[in-house]
């Protein structure tokens, strides 16, 4: 059976950039994978023939022999200048994933210290919110492994240095040929570090770290929220052998507060008033977050649940120097427990009550009296 036209084979055209042939092999080698299709023998030879065509085209001597000759440039040994006779792509199937999936399809060109970085470590810290506001440090204290001060993480007793791993040779990686296919995996013996250790460190084992108690010193910036997560760079566990260390991720609990209920950067609370001062008006005094006062005049006829903003009174974004503001909801309070002259008072005040002095008690009447009617 006649070959297929390699450009037909990648549904490109003869101008297509290197990028473009790239992009094709892709999504071709992702449709077709042996993985992906096992037992699917369609798949198993289109997957062959998408791989074939990708090695010819993605260099460029070799495209411009398949562009002078076609497949006659790689059959036989002819077909013009640079010709590669019988060539066996197969031999540089798993060369083509190393190049252009790397680790995606098990192989790729991975650091032999990338298996042995150190693990992530979470802690959780609680603050107020008034720490929250103004910002804070903190010593924090946790349990770690660090790296081991006797061979200064290599693992390897002091004047010894670690030897290339006998199964994989150094390289971290060992193939195996399943019929067709060649199979690249993390070797099993080094677990990828291509290092084997001959003569381990007796302060830590040969793993080059240690577990240890450690102190550090954490900047809580202003205007955290509760649920903020702040990352550590290099402050986790230390790696094995040499690896690189973790991050330290540090999530922020932020409490709840007796006054104060938080929005964003914006605060709410209520403050209670009297009826009296809520119908003849007064000025009170309350609190701000940063400890200080804020007045605020309530005018005559303030209504139960109205609410006076002050601007720049909330909290601080934590990317600026803009504050958010703070929302004060005023809620009539009814006197309870009168004695005998208030209730005097009162009696007369409502004797003297007329309907303009309650809008809003007049207006639900009216509905009353309409609903009721009809």
């Amino acid at each position: 059976m006649a070959k297929r036209d390699y450009y037909e084979v990648l549904g490109v055209n003869k101008s297509a950039s290197g990028d473009q042939i790239k992009s094709a092999y892709r999504k071709l080698a992702v449709k077709y994978h042996p993985d992906k299709n096992k037992g699917d023998k369609g798949a198993e030879e289109k997957f062959k023939e998408a791989s074939e065509a990708y090695h010819v085209l993605s260099n460029s001597e070799r495209k411009q022999n398949y562009d002078n000759f076609g497949h006659a440039a790689f059959e036989n040994g002819g077909g013009g200048r640079g010709g590669f006779g019988n060539f066996d792509f197969s031999n540089h199937f798993s060369d083509i994933f190393e190049d252009f999936f790397g680790e995606g399809f098990g192989g790729g060109r991975r650091s032999r210290r990338s298996n042995n970085r150190g693990s992530d470590l979470r802690y959780d810290l609680s603050i107020s919110l008034e720490e929250a506001f103004s910002g804070k440090k903190q010593d924090i204290k946790f349990s770690t492994s660090e790296k081991c001060d006797t061979c200064s993480g290599s693992g390897s007793k002091p004047g010894h240095q670690a030897g290339a791993c006998s199964m994989c040779g150094g390289h971290g990686q060992v193939r195996s040929s399943q019929g067709f296919f060649t199979v690249q995996q993390t070797c099993p013996q080094c677990a990828g570090a291509g290092e084997q250790i001959t003569h381990p460190c007796s302060n830590c084992n040969g793993q080059g770290k240690r577990q240890a108690s450690k102190r550090l010193s954490v900047t809580i910036p202003k205007g955290v929220d509760d649920g903020t997560r702040i990352r550590l760079s290099g402050k986790g566990e230390a790696g094995s052998r040499g690896g690189s260390s973790g991050d330290l991720y540090l999530f922020i609990n932020v409490h709840s507060h007796d006054l104060f209920k938080r929005s964003d950067e914006n605060l709410f609370f209520e403050c209670p008033v009297s009826i009296a001062d809520a119908a003849l008006g007064t000025s009170i005094e309350i609190p701000t977050i940063d400890g200080g006062k804020a007045k605020i005049k309530i005018p005559a006829g303030t209504q139960s649940g109205k609410q006076f903003r002050l601007r720049g009174k909330g909290m601080p974004y934590m990317r600026g120097s803009d504050f958010g503001d703070l929302y004060v909801q005023v809620n009539t309070e009814v006197p309870i427990s009168l004695n005998k002259e208030q209730k005097e008072l009162l009696e007369k005040f409502r004797e003297i009550e007329n309907e303009k002095s309650n809008p809003s008690i007049k207006k639900f009447f009216q509905k009353a009296k309409s609903f009721w009617k009809n």
